[in-house]
């Protein structure tokens, strides 16, 4: 049902887009932005995740680093059937992470240092297979595409002052109108995009990792760090908030469609829904697998949080 809901939204979308050029009139207004957006997308499509990982200094995991992060995303990578992505950390104290990059053999797998302060070894396992999960749905990909979309909305409403046509038609309280509403109504789009994939990710996460309480537990905890922690590179750099696993800038705690994520409580219930299920045909949903999907990257001397 996500991915019909998605559909849909993209669908919508579209039929914003070409009703904006239609509104605007002045044909040659609109060719010359739909131009201009088109270059400025492509080069965003082909370059999103160098520049995403820039605005938030990610540093690059190297093989064999002492927690064994890059090793543990190996091996899920291998559970889901990827290739194996590129390993970034982000220093900065709030519990997160994102994945981006525009397919599976392009990607990256990003996590915060306070993220790997916070959680349990298995926690971790559940996320970075959420963030594995968007991969294998090219989700990052659509989410390019319908940022594609609205940046060209928002440059055809801005244009809309500059043609007559679209005065003529809409007057000039409608013009300055659709100057604000045309790029509102793609961004909640796109936000609502974004919840539609946070579900089935959580979804495939939870198959990958092998165990759906133990993202749901990473989620509660990462809920709880992100309402009480800044991320100033996220509050700088506002429209990456949806990459995020949770709202870096404190997302609102209903299902709202101004909200880019779900609303953590109900993704939670969605997952002890899922253990519950496991349950009644493993009996063993609510106690530690017994065959874990996770690698032993542990050593005897190391220290931290996975010790």
């Amino acid at each position: 049902m996500g991915y019909v809901k998605t559909a849909i939204l993209m669908a919508a979308m579209t039929a914003l887009f070409m009703g904006v050029g239609y509104l605007l009139g002045g044909s040659g207004g609109a060719l010359i932005a739909l131009i201009v957006a088109a270059g400025m997308n492509a080069f965003t499509w082909w370059n999103s995740d160098r520049m995403v990982l820039r605005m938030h200094n990610a540093q690059p995991v190297l093989a064999g680093d002492r927690l064994g992060l890059h090793a543990m995303t190996s091996e899920l990578a291998r559970n889901a059937g990827l290739p194996e992505p590129k390993v970034y950390l982000i220093d900065t104290p709030q519990p997160n992470a994102f994945a981006t990059g525009r397919n599976p053999k392009n990607a990256a797998v990003a996590v915060t240092s306070g993220l790997m302060r916070s959680l349990s070894r298995e926690e971790m396992a559940g996320v970075i297979a959420h963030e594995l999960a968007h991969i294998r749905n090219h989700d990052t990909a659509i989410m390019t595409v319908t940022a594609t979309f609205a940046g060209a909305i928002s440059m055809l409403a801005n244009f809309a002052m500059f043609f007559g046509g679209s005065r003529e038609r809409l007057g000039m309280i409608g013009t300055l109108l659709m100057m604000f509403l045309a790029p509102m109504a793609a961004a909640l789009v796109q936000m609502a995009i974004s919840r539609t994939r946070e579900y089935a990710a959580d979804k495939a996460g939870a198959e990958i990792c092998g165990n759906p309480l133990w993202l749901a537990s990473a989620l509660e905890k990462i809920a709880m760090g992100a309402a009480r922690i800044d991320n100033h590179a996220a509050e700088r750099n506002p429209a990456t908030a949806h990459m995020f696993i949770i709202n870096p800038l404190h997302a609102h705690k209903h299902d709202s469609l101004f909200a880019t994520h779900p609303a953590t409580e109900n993704r939670i219930a969605a997952l002890h829904a899922m253990a519950g299920a496991s349950k009644t045909t493993r009996k063993s949903a609510d106690r530690p697998v017994t065959r874990s999907r996770i690698p032993n990257t542990r050593s005897r001397d190391q220290s931290g949080p996975w010790s």
